[in-house]
């Protein structure tokens, strides 16, 4: 390996840089979200309910057209990283089109299956008023024909990714975000016609799209050259990117197969006390998702190449996300039946703060598993995850029916939890198998992790606000003086102090 290669490696995975892109994609993640926040009551009012109703089917069609890029984006962006990580430049322009053109002929085959399926969910599955059912067909084909702009621009966001372009990447994604909410606002004086108001979308889509080819073409010149087709490259990008689809299809079912079940065998009511502390403390899994996006190319760049830097990236960020979130999960936990009742009222906070309890919890430590679950794929490996996922779905459903039985929905919170954590241990098993390098950052997270939850079981033993206004200060000031202090290293405290100092004196102007 060349020394110019190793040295565009130890660019790509510097601190600095990763630091920052993780910035980049925290605010490019919680935009377009404030923008929800003022745009969705307006457009409920504008609109009214049922076309309001068709048009959020729109955007979760839109957000979930992805599944049908097979993993494809993903697989792209692990197959550069690493190509990157040893040196091969030159076989990455076609590795780029190679993948561009098998994600558009899935996008084709997925606009074709919802274009094909549109009459039968208007007509049938979808409880579509009669006098919107033509505006809401119309709306449904202009979303087909978007899939594959939509599918392309994973791929062509996943070459940006490889190459650590976050800056570019929510330069787009913030408008494209903002836009998404704010574009169907623009069209409400004209009309409320749901085909206009999707027609806007979707050539907010084919902006976005275009946007990213010429910021592509702009990183990588040689894409210019030719459009080029290699059959060596299709299997492995579908052997990665087929078990990246069974992660992501079962995944989700795990994740909203509890309400569906706390429906079918409680009630809707119960569906609402359940499903509203979940939404609320499930947000908190941005922050390892804006980190793990930046560290999947890292780590895919790095595994190659220096697996002890690919151990030190690991450590520091189970070490930072263990540091930031648990004081969010000792409060959450502490202050669970306060604070529902301050926003939701007494009634509601009794029959649920004992589930944002065991939720907080339980996104305690999935937020720290979103660490090992992209080193495993990084390194190739999405088999293992997805494998995982098969074999824990049917032990799930087992839990959830029996503790629900037990302990109603706070048995479905246990059971959520308690699959998160078997999966938390069984992907940092993987890593050390992987990475022998990050043995003792398992070690060290196996046991701090179980102090932490003793720690946060203690939190639910003051009950009264006295009580708890004495403990939680200083539980948070023990935690945060041993967190810089022995879980800090002297160069890390030396950063924090010198980054702190340079944002004092752009502050004021020095």
């Amino acid at each position: 390996m060349t020394q110019q290669t190793t040295s565009h490696s130890s660019q790509l995975t510097s601190g600095h840089l990763l630091a920052r892109n993780t910035i980049w994609n925290l605010i490019g993640n919680g935009a377009p979200m404030v923008v929800a926040v003022f745009s969705i009551p307006i457009l409920i009012r504008g609109l009214g309910k049922d076309r309001f109703g068709v048009l959020a089917l729109a955007w979760s069609l839109i957000g979930y057209a992805g599944l049908f890029d097979l993993g494809l984006g993903r697989a792209l962006t692990q197959l550069v990283a690493r190509k990157l990580g040893v040196g091969e430049d030159r076989e990455i322009p076609t590795l780029v089109w190679t993948s561009l053109l098998l994600m558009l002929l899935l996008g084709l085959l997925g606009a074709a299956v919802i274009m094909f399926a549109a009459p039968w969910l208007v007509h049938r599955a979808l409880n579509v008023p009669g006098a919107l059912q033509q505006e809401t067909l119309g709306a449904f084909y202009l979303l087909g024909l978007s899939v594959p702009l939509v599918i392309t621009t994973a791929g062509l966001r996943g070459l940006l990714e490889a190459y650590q372009r976050f800056e570019m990447i929510n330069a787009l994604r913030i408008p494209a975000g903002v836009y998404t909410f704010a574009s169907p606002l623009l069209v409400l004086p004209f009309s409320k016609n749901l085909i206009a108001v999707v027609a806007v979308l979707v050539v907010g889509r084919l902006i976005a799209w275009a946007a990213h080819l010429l910021l592509c073409v702009r990183v990588m010149p040689t894409l210019r050259r030719s459009v080029a087709w290699e059959r060596a490259a299709i299997c492995p990008l579908l052997r990665f990117g087929g078990w990246m689809t069974v992660s992501n299809l079962v995944s989700p079912l795990m994740v909203t197969l509890d309400r569906f079940v706390i429906g079918a065998l409680v009630s809707m009511t119960a569906v609402a006390y359940y499903a509203t502390p979940y939404e609320v403390v499930t947000k908190f899994l941005f922050v390892p998702a804006a980190l793990m996006g930046v560290m999947f190319p890292a780590f895919s760049t790095s595994f190659v190449r220096d697996r002890a830097r690919t151990a030190v990236l690991y450590g520091r960020c189970v070490k930072y996300l263990f540091l930031m979130l648990f004081p969010v999960a000792l409060l959450t936990v502490g202050l669970a039946q306060n604070g529902l009742a301050l926003w939701l009222g007494t009634d509601f906070a009794q029959h649920s703060y004992h589930v944002l309890q065991w939720l907080a919890v339980g996104v305690f430590v999935n937020s720290l598993a979103q660490v090992p679950f992209a080193l495993v794929q990084a390194a190739g490996r999405p088999d293992l995850t997805a494998k995982l996922h098969l074999i824990e779905l049917p032990f799930y459903l087992l839990a959830l029916w029996i503790l629900i039985s037990w302990y109603g929905i706070e048995g479905v919170a246990i059971a959520w939890t308690v699959r998160v954590a078997v999966d938390t241990v069984a992907l940092f098993c993987f890593s050390r198998w992987l990475l022998p390098e990050c043995v003792p950052v398992g070690r060290r997270t196996i046991s701090t992790v179980a102090v932490g939850l003793l720690v946060l079981l203690s939190a639910t033993l003051p009950t009264t606000p006295i009580a708890k206004m004495v403990v939680l200060p200083a539980v948070l000031l023990v935690f945060m003086s041993a967190g810089w202090f022995v879980a800090l290293a002297p160069d890390e405290r030396a950063m924090m102090r010198a980054r702190l100092k340079s944002s004092q004196v752009s502050f004021h102007g020095g």
